[in-house]
């Protein structure tokens, strides 16, 4: 008898809980959107994802938490690959710091600092001096900061940046493009968090598109 009922209440759990017993499922238009032409990826046979922000978006902050929480448990055939959005002039300057840290190899001591600098700590970091500054402070020497600020390096990818910003239409930041692909956000998932569960979603739509490795032939 004790089984019987054990057996009757895993099944009233299950009708009256059905969204707990099956992996969520996402729409095109509601979660996600898909881009009108596919943008080239630049990830090799990975998974692209490219985080689109600005150092001055509180929205960008307050998502950087989770795109941590996500980094630890990414799949190895995914890639994300962090892309400062470019929409006009006034973006520019932060967009040169975060590529200057990326030629500096110090991406993962600048980004975090920056954001804090610019959201906890309320410096106004609006000019190239201010900005040298804050570089400074975190162990650059002035050299390194002006020749790299300056270098052709990162007026490169300064250019790729704007391009891709106009290509990928977004409407805000921050914005997750998924394999060059699809197009999310906390407006689109409904909350920050649920931006990488959709992310995630999107990831294995792509995986299970992918064609299969053709099978070794064995010559006798």
């Amino acid at each position: 008898m004790k089984s019987v009922t054990t057996l009757l209440l895993a099944l009233f759990l299950v009708v009256l809980l059905p969204g707990s017993a099956q992996a969520k499922e996402y729409q095109e238009g509601r979660e996600y959107v898909l881009l009108d032409t596919q943008q080239p990826t630049s990830t090799g046979d990975k998974i692209e994802v490219v985080e689109l922000f600005w150092y001055g978006c509180p929205h960008c902050y307050e998502l950087e938490s989770q795109v941590q929480a996500w980094l630890k448990h990414k799949p190895e055939d995914v890639e994300l690959v962090r892309m400062p959005a470019i929409v006009g002039p006034h973006w520019e300057l932060l967009a040169q710091a975060y590529y200057t840290a990326e030629l500096l190899d110090i991406t993962d001591r600048i980004h975090p600092a920056l954001f804090k600098a610019i959201h906890e700590k309320n410096m106004k970091i609006d000019n190239e001096a201010a900005l040298q500054a804050f570089f400074v402070d975190q162990g650059v020497s002035a050299d390194d900061f002006k020749k790299t600020f300056n270098s052709f390096a990162v007026a490169v990818k300064m250019n790729n940046a704007r391009q891709m910003t106009r290509r990928y239409k977004i409407s805000g930041v921050p914005t997750i493009i998924v394999n060059g692909k699809y197009s999310t956000g906390a407006k689109l998932a409904g909350s920050n968090q649920a931006i990488f569960e959709v992310v995630d979603y999107l990831v294995q739509q792509e995986r299970s598109a992918a064609p299969a490795a053709p099978a070794d032939v064995v010559v006798n």
